[in-house]
């Protein structure tokens, strides 16, 4: 009954002739693989539209035509069309170089100013217009691009 169980050693070379065969063959299946090449099949009208779109947005001077993520100061929130109409009027008489934007999110009116692409200046802003509107915020969001100066001085 003492021998039914044998424990046999591992043969070290044997090991490590299997580590020696798979480490070749999986860098010869490695060494196997080529680059693939990537063809895009498209209608050409895509690059017309594109093409297209930038430069009708350029013509008609559309707002949203070149636009980029910044920030904007809302001066009014509330239910009343007249007095959000009030806010931009009082802040367009103030303030005539920027740009005043009404939006309309059932039930309340924003009337919010200018196109900030840094915080920083729309802070400025806002401190500045803190004692004419009772609620200032600042809001990040898409706004609209300054037009680029094409003046040759």
């Amino acid at each position: 009954m003492k021998n039914t169980l044998s424990y046999k050693k591992a043969n070290p070379g044997l090991i490590r002739y299997c580590i020696f065969f798979m480490l070749t063959f999986s860098s010869t299946v490695a060494a196997a693989q080529t680059r693939g090449t990537v063809e895009v099949i498209k209608d050409p009208l895509i690059d017309t539209l594109i093409a297209r779109r930038s430069s009708i947005g350029a013509k008609t001077g559309l707002p949203g035509a070149e636009t980029a993520r910044g920030y904007r100061v809302q001066i009014f929130f509330g239910s009343s069309r007249q007095a959000a109409y009030d806010a931009q009027a009082k802040m367009n008489e103030e303030y005539p170089e920027l740009r005043t934007y009404i939006s309309y999110v059932e039930p309340n009116f924003k009337v919010r100013a200018g196109d900030f692409r840094t915080r920083l200046e729309a802070q400025k802003l806002a401190e500045e217009v803190r004692p004419m509107f009772t609620s200032i915020f600042i809001i990040p969001e898409k706004i609209n691009l300054p037009k680029p100066d094409t003046s040759n001085d």
